[in-house]
Formats: structure tokens, sequence, C-alpha cells
């Protein structure tokens, strides 16, 4: 199964039927896809599932219906143990851009981090899992797929955050204060951080389960 965030509400691809949820199901093979995402925008659904029977094919037929943008981002980890964060659009984020041309997706995450952030001195240590949201540009409804990277450095220098990309603020924070400022953040920031092994031993031990 995927999760993919429309206005952060959640689309699944599926390839299992389950009676008792109470989501509506489209087929993959006959959706209108730009209509179903329309009705997320309307706030006309706020829950659905995609359903194929074939799960191996799921996402690739998905990616069939829909123009995608690849992108990539950072979580990175400082020698303090702290998170980089960013404040953007009233939302705590993570910093994360488009890919360029003849990059790879490592270089557009590296990137993207120093570019947002002016942190530098980055290593990639571990490949994190990728979310999926849709977003509108030009009229046209697309999935952005974004490659997540755990990064660590030893910087201590400045941070300033990007301008042009409407980034106020950008801050390490202690993994204890991570649970709490992300009851301000996207759904697939949240997403990203329950599914890291690394995130979640913070967050077990800010609920005092290890």
């Amino acid at each position: 199964m995927y999760k993919v965030f429309i206005n952060d509400k959640p689309l699944f691809l599926t390839s299992t039927l389950e009676k008792e949820r109470d989501f509506k199901y489209f087929l993959l093979d006959t959706v209108d896809m730009q209509k179903l995402i329309a009705q997320y925008f309307a706030d006309q659904l706020t829950n659905a599932y995609l359903y194929h029977a074939d799960e191996e094919l799921l996402l690739k037929l998905f990616k069939e219906k829909i123009t995608i943008n690849k992108a990539g981002g950072g979580l990175v980890e400082n020698d303090k143990g702290q998170v980089l964060f960013i404040y953007r659009n009233g939302k705590w984020d993570l910093p994360k851009g488009g890919i360029e041309k003849n990059e790879t997706i490592e270089e557009t995450s590296i990137r993207e981090v120093e570019e947002e952030t002016g942190c530098r001195d980055l290593k990639i240590t571990k490949r994190l899992e990728k979310t999926f949201h849709i977003f509108k540009r030009n009229g046209e409804y697309r999935l952005k797929i974004t490659y997540w990277f755990l990064m660590n450095t030893v910087y201590s220098g400045d941070l300033y955050g990007q301008i042009e990309e409407g980034i106020e603020k950008v801050v390490w924070v202690d993994k204890k204060d991570i649970p709490e400022l992300l009851k301000n953040s996207y759904q697939n920031i949240k997403l990203l951080f329950n599914d890291s092994i690394y995130c979640k031993t913070a967050l077990e031990k800010e609920k005092g389960i290890v």
C-alpha cells in the first residue's frame, strides 16, 4: 500500500478490499485522476482508496495517470544530535527541492539543504522512505515524489532561510522537542519521522517507551 497526500489528506493505493472501511473506493484502471484530485481540493473527499489487484503495479499505473515531479530532501542531524527544521507557510518542514538537469537525487538533496538553510559539510548516511503528495501547477495536478536522505554534519556556522522560497526560520531542534513541533507540520513529514527507526527512537523516548 502507498499513501499519497492531497491537501494533507490521504489517498491510498491498495491491492486489497476491506468492506468495513468507511472510505470510497475507485478502480485505478478507470479512474478520472484529475477529477478525483479536484474533489480533494474542493473538500468533497477527505480520504479514498485507489484499487488494483496487482500490488506490484500500483505505483506504476498511478504514475502513468499523472505528471511526475521529483524532489530530494534531507533530514539533517548535527553533532549535538539536533535536527534541522525550516519554517515556511505557517508550518514546520524539512528542506527539499526539485531535481535539476544532470543531477543525481543525492546531489539534489544536498544542494537543496545548503540553499534553503545555509547548512554545509553534509554527508548522507542513509536513504529514507520516499513521500508522495499532489500539488497544482499551471492548472494541472502533479505528483511530487520526494526522495529523503538522513544526513549528518559538524557545521556550526550561521543558518539562513532562502528568502525566495519563503523560508522564515531555520533552526536546530532537540529530539525531545520534535513531537511537539510535528503537531504543526505536514502529514508527509510526520510520516517520514514515524517511518524512520532513527526518529521512532526519539519519539518513543519522549513518550517514555524506551
